[in-house]
């Protein structure tokens, strides 16, 4: 027995003698073999295996054979050694997941994913992984793609330095296709709109929108309440144009989709970047356009529960000037427009002697230039520094002059109707005019 205990843990040994008890009071007549099967919590054919075995081999037919033996299906030691090395040596910063398809695509090494986890486990090379939270219910995907899209930012360290970058990416619900993605110095409002005219120009216009609560996407009078949908932000603004219903998200369980999504590329993109040496934001954009966003598809791409698309074709939509950032002016005496310490000068109108006292609405490109609208006309197209990218005419030219010398031309009538009030004018209610009999 002593010798037994050596070989087998307490355990075994005492199950054995348990069923050695048991199988004699059965012999014996004590009690019936059927009673015997439940008090050891076998059936009953069990139990006649293990009475031809304790009368061929005694107690010791009654332990485990396979104890001591070497199973068929064990992994080579070396080939262990070698999984081991190649991820403390290459792979130290990829989850299990993705070391393990770089261990099939790249080393044709065909070990299951559990063993492999188990492995690293072992070695303390990874984490044991604590018990989940409480249960949620997970909802349900829309049925078709283009029905319903997630965009999200990300901050994290993606090219495992000091800097920090924002991952921008727009997904959709019904299949967790990226459509988008692309590293920002910050998630801004302007590049929020550069992914989703990108998504527009490629698929089309989609149905509705699910983004957080941030500033780009939505006001929010009071820290952490309820949207205002009375005041769109720019955002807003575009998709409502385009007739995008836009969803704000309560709670990051909300997002579930989209931060589990961020939860994958944060364990594989920063990997991935380090293994092609790529360090730069131009050269990792690039990587993620030509070649990751078609991979990381191909990957985690589900189907649609049904066929077909939601998108419709935005030929017809005007998107160079819809996904612009609008800011009104009021345009000076001398016929020029301030904006961010620039000083534009507008070039003469046609259907006007002076724009000096109009209401300007200036559209901020995405490029950073600008376009400056008033009553639905189009007065000039500037760059960044407020310079003029269309030239002036000799007639235009000397319009100018004339008006920085203060000589500002009188309107000739009819005035145009289609021209606002001034602010000024906006103060005072107008008094309707009436006769008295």
């Amino acid at each position: 027995m002593h010798m037994r205990m050596e070989i087998y843990p307490r355990a075994a040994v005492e199950r054995a003698m348990k069923l050695q008890e048991v199988l004699l009071r059965a012999t014996a007549g004590k009690i019936k073999w059927w009673q015997a099967a439940e008090m050891i919590g076998i059936s009953e054919r069990q139990m006649r295996r293990w009475k031809k075995r304790y009368e061929a081999s005694g107690f010791d037919g009654l332990l485990d054979r396979r104890r001591g033996v070497p199973s068929s299906r064990r992994v080579p030691q070396a080939q262990a050694e070698q999984v081991v090395s190649l991820y403390r040596e290459q792979y130290f910063d990829l989850n299990v997941r993705h070391f393990h398809e770089k261990l099939v695509e790249e080393h044709q090494i065909g070990l299951s994913y559990t063993w492999v986890k188990q492995a690293l486990q072992a070695a303390s090379l990874v984490k044991r992984k604590s018990k989940r939270g409480v249960h949620r219910k997970r909802r349900e995907r829309r049925p078709l793609p283009g029905m319903m899209l997630h965009i999200d930012g990300s901050d994290h360290p993606w090219f495992q330095d000091e800097r920090r970058h924002d991952l921008i990416v727009i997904l959709d619900d019904a299949t967790s296709e990226i459509y988008y993605a692309q590293l920002a110095e910050e998630e801004t409002t302007a590049t929020v709109m550069a992914g989703l005219r990108a998504v527009i120009e490629l698929k089309g216009l989609f149905c509705s929108l699910y983004s957080d609560r941030g500033a780009h996407f939505w006001l929010t009078p009071k820290s952490g309440g309820k949207v205002d949908y009375d005041r769109p932000t720019q955002v807003g603004r575009a998709m409502k144009e385009l007739g995008v219903h836009m969803i704000p998200a309560y709670s990051p369980q909300a997002r579930g989709r989209s931060e589990r999504n961020f939860s994958t590329w944060q364990g594989r993109l920063p990997q991935e970047l380090r293994l092609r040496g790529i360090r730069t934001l131009e050269g990792a954009n690039t990587f993620l356009s030509e070649h990751y966003i078609a991979e990381f598809n191909s990957r985690f791409k589900v189907p649609a529960a049904q066929r077909g698309t939601a998108f419709l074709s935005c030929r017809h939509r005007n998107l160079e000037m819809i996904f612009t950032q609008r800011y009104e002016r009021t345009v000076d005496r001398d016929n020029t427009v301030r904006f961010n310490n620039l000083v534009m000068q507008l070039e003469r109108a046609h259907w006007r002697d002076t724009l000096a006292g109009c209401k300007a609405i200036i559209h901020q490109h995405l490029d950073t230039t600008l376009t400056l609208m008033i009553a639905g006309h189009r007065i000039g197209h500037y760059s960044a520094q407020g310079k003029l990218l269309t030239p002036l005419s000799q007639n235009q030219i000397k319009a100018v002059e004339k008006t920085l010398r203060g000589k500002v031309q009188k309107p000739t009538l009819p005035l145009n109707l289609q021209i606002p009030q001034t602010t000024r004018d906006s103060h005072f209610t107008t008094a309707s005019t009436t006769t008295t009999e």
